[in-house]
């Protein structure tokens, strides 16, 4: 099914991200991850990219075992790596698996590498997955509180501008945990006429470790509500576990509220984390109309 069509539902819609074993971890426990997630029936469960598209053949067999699931499959395509050749040979093997739908991103380059891309952004690759005559759902990602890259919101904005002319059907924003972020950058996305559906995109956090990576790698601002549960339950695994998916759950519920109604969680490939932020929320969703 088309990830366009689930986004026209006056219904909730909630859809997982789930990311490939690394290079010699064996597939088989990614493969049962993605069945313990899809019991749960998320939306559509989205299946991302190794570092430099160095994983993308586990891209494509995860995917597959999410079809087989029964969830639609929304599988990465990064412009890192990627030439017109490689671009060809995806879409067919994607084609062929019976994928519809792909997220395109730019991807992250890897450190030292100046080779120039074939593709620099990612709007340069919805526009090739276009002229390849492939009838995909493309979408691509947004940054509430801009691309990192970007040298002011109107760079990012004109950013997301363009792959939305080149056919970017729906958007998934980075991680933020400041609803008044995203409230925001929606009705910025509005003012410069872009309409397609936002998904937005949260992240349970869950253990130190995670923290220390979002805050190494991410732009995402931390707010005080959030640093104050930090500090309290960061040295107790436990309880920062339940403080995350308390913390994920209650902004869920608020964006709800506010009919921000497509959310998209950042799972980490943990059934567990996923599978008590679903059920948190199985009465909310099941109650919620839009009018």
């Amino acid at each position: 099914m088309r990830i366009s069509d689930i986004l026209k539902t006056n219904k909730v819609t909630v859809s997982c991200e789930m990311f490939p074993p690394k290079p010699g971890k064996p597939l088989e426990n990614t493969q049962q991850v993605v069945h313990e997630i899809a019991a749960y029936k998320p939306s559509f469960m989205s299946v991302t990219y190794g570092a430099g598209g160095s994983n993308s053949k586990n891209t494509l067999s995860i995917a597959e075992e999410v079809q087989k699931s029964g969830v639609t499959a929304l599988a990465h395509l990064t412009c890192v790596g990627q030439d017109e050749e490689n671009l060809r040979a995806s879409i067919n093997a994607f084609k062929a698996s019976g994928i519809e739908n792909i997220l395109a991103l730019r991807g992250d380059i890897p450190e030292g590498d100046t080779a120039p891309q074939t593709f620099p952004h990612a709007s340069d690759l919805i526009n090739a997955i276009r002229r390849e005559g492939a009838d995909f759902c493309i979408g691509g990602a947004c940054y509430p509180e801009g691309h990192p890259e970007s040298y002011n919101s109107d760079a990012d904005i004109d950013g997301v501008r363009r792959k939305v002319e080149s056919g970017c059907e729906f958007l998934t924003t980075q991680m933020f945990f400041d609803n008044n972020i995203l409230y925001n950058y929606m009705f910025k996305l509005l003012r410069h006429d872009i309409r397609v559906p936002v998904i937005a995109g949260i992240m349970p956090v869950t253990n130190a470790k995670q923290i220390k990576r979002i805050m190494s790698l991410s732009s995402s601002s931390m707010p005080t509500r959030f640093k104050a549960i930090v500090d309290r339950f960061a040295d107790n695994p436990e309880a920062m576990k339940q403080a995350g998916i308390a913390y994920a759950t209650e902004q869920i519920i608020d964006l709800i509220a506010n009919d921000v109604t497509h959310i998209h969680i950042y799972t980490m490939n943990r059934p567990d984390i996923a599978g008590s932020i679903m059920t948190n929320l199985s009465k909310i969703i099941d109650g919620y109309e839009a009018e």
